[in-house]
């Protein structure tokens, strides 16, 4: 397996993989196993590898089995989501330390094939974006959907992410992690 930080050549095999497990083209049966909820273009990823160096993808062979995002808030701030997450980060407290833009990262969407889970790709794969995320920031946040239980689970459990705090957005509930990069 080969963990690397995506080039531009990337982005059609990663909009494929992000596809097949999207909130809106998954199966209901199939949610239970985990999704992503972020929609993405081709510009997206564009920007997300040439300004943020954020896009790490796990290739088996010549396959992307897995990705992981990171970037700054600035690059997440075009999605309401995050910038309602962005207003919110100067009442949240890490460590002693007060969260901004400035200390902090978003972190995710990730997506592992389900051929390739349970294989250690998730501990790989987040390690290696944490690192190289880890010179720019001092923390990782991110947020999972409490229906997605198995992200819960990966993140909570497998990758040791402590809730921040729990939120309500466009009545969806939230979980919200964190994460120091200095490991």
């Amino acid at each position: 397996m080969e963990y690397r930080v995506a080039t531009v050549e990337d982005i059609g095999d990663v909009l494929q993989l992000h596809c097949q497990y999207h909130i809106s083209t998954i199966s209901e049966e199939d949610k239970k196993d985990g999704f992503v909820t972020t929609a993405l273009t081709p510009d997206d990823l564009k920007r997300l590898i040439t300004q943020e160096q954020g896009l790490f993808i796990a290739v088996d062979n010549t396959k992307v089995v897995a990705y992981v995002m990171a970037a700054s808030w600035h690059y997440w701030s075009q999605w309401s989501m995050f910038t309602y997450m962005i207003e919110d980060l100067s009442h949240c407290q890490y460590q002693g330390d007060v969260l901004s833009v400035h200390n902090s990262y978003q972190y995710g969407p990730i997506c592992i094939d389900a051929s390739m889970r349970g294989c250690g790709i998730l501990e790989e794969i987040f390690a290696f974006a944490l690192e190289k995320m880890s010179y720019r920031f001092k923390y990782l946040v991110t947020f999972v959907n409490k229906t997605n239980t198995r992200s819960y689970a990966a993140h909570k459990r497998k990758l040791g992410l402590d809730i921040l705090k729990e939120f309500k957005y466009h009545s969806q509930e939230y979980y919200e992690f964190i994460l120091s990069t200095a490991r």
